[in-house]
Order: structure tokens, then sequence, then C-alpha cells
């Protein structure tokens, strides 16, 4: 059963999941429109399961700390080769973990 949400009902669930400082709020819409995009691009849905979601991606507030974790990146176009990157309207970035 499938049912379609909008970004309210997208950050309530990471705080009723207790995982509301999991992303920013500036992280969090991106993550939605990233999402959604790729729903409508693939045509396959995206179940919501919020520990997924946090297990899967991770923020990070800029390149330099994301170098801190994985330190074979050398640029912002290095990690988009590795892995997905979203970039956040507060300059944050969010990668999928690998």
């Amino acid at each position: 059963m499938i049912q379609s949400i909008g970004f309210c009902q997208f950050t309530d669930s990471f705080r009723d999941m207790g995982r509301k400082d999991q992303f920013s709020y500036q992280g969090l819409r991106a993550l939605f429109d990233y999402l959604v995009e790729y729903e409508e691009s693939t045509g396959t849905p995206v179940e919501l399961d919020v520990i997924a979601l946090c297990c899967e991606y991770c923020e990070f507030d800029d390149l330099a700390e994301v170098q801190e974790s994985y330190t074979d990146i050398e640029s912002l176009e290095d990690l988009q080769d590795h892995t997905t990157v979203i970039e956040c309207d507060n300059g944050h970035i969010i990668i999928q973990s690998y």
C-alpha cells in the first residue's frame, strides 16, 4: 500500500522517530526533494523508512568535514564520482554513505 506524503509529514516522521536532529531543516528539504525527484524519474516509489534513511544518508557541514571521514576525497567532483551527493541551501552536503 502506497501513501503519498508532503514535506510536513516527512519532517514529522523524523521527529516522531526521535530523529529530528539527524538532518538540518534545509537538509531534510533537500533529501525530500531528492527522493521525490528520484520517484518521478524512475517511476519507483520510495518507502519512507526514517531509520533506513538515517543509516543510508549523512549530512556534513561542508566538504572539509566530509574529507575528515573520507580521506580519499579531494574535491566535490571526486565525491560525486563515489556516491550520491545532495547539496543543501545552507551549504551543507548530504551524501549516500559508502
